[in-house]
């Protein structure tokens, strides 16, 4: 991840030199999603940003941010389809599960994840209003097959 650039992310390592999450192994550690608005950094887990586009008044400071990985978030198109409809969610989850199943970002972001549960929980944030339909969701529920 380019860290020179004036929209630079901050990186796993950047995370754990600020003090971010315990390096203690418990196997217990899991995936959650939450909304980024009124989230909680919790220094004790390890989050992502599963958004493509920035969520919106949400400075980079307040959402304490250890990766924004919108190289796996759904694509433009898809995304825009989708438009939050809960009706059409499960062909949504179908269609994006595609997609990651064919992005070359995926296998680096399966590997971070499972690294980071090693030590912490992992947070999946994302913007939408919707706690039950959105990608983050699908996100997690793909994550842990994975696994």
């Amino acid at each position: 991840m380019d860290t020179t650039s004036q929209n630079a992310q901050p990186t796993i390592h950047d995370a754990r030199a600020a003090g971010g999450a315990s390096t203690a192994h418990n196997s217990a550690h899991r995936i959650m999603t939450e909304r980024i608005y009124g989230s909680d950094a919790d220094s004790q887990s390890f989050r992502i940003l599963v958004d493509r586009l920035w969520p919106r008044g949400v400075s980079k400071v307040k959402a304490a941010l250890d990766l924004w990985e919108k190289e796996v978030a759904p694509s433009s198109d898809l995304r825009t389809w989708f438009a939050h409809d809960p009706e059409k969610f499960s062909e949504f989850s179908r269609r994006y599960r595609e997609e990651l199943d064919t992005n070359p970002a995926v296998e680096d972001f399966v590997a971070t994840v499972r690294a980071e549960l090693a030590h912490t929980d992992v947070v999946l944030l994302y913007g939408a209003k919707d706690s039950e339909h959105n990608q983050a969701v699908v996100l997690k529920d793909y994550l842990q097959q994975k696994l």
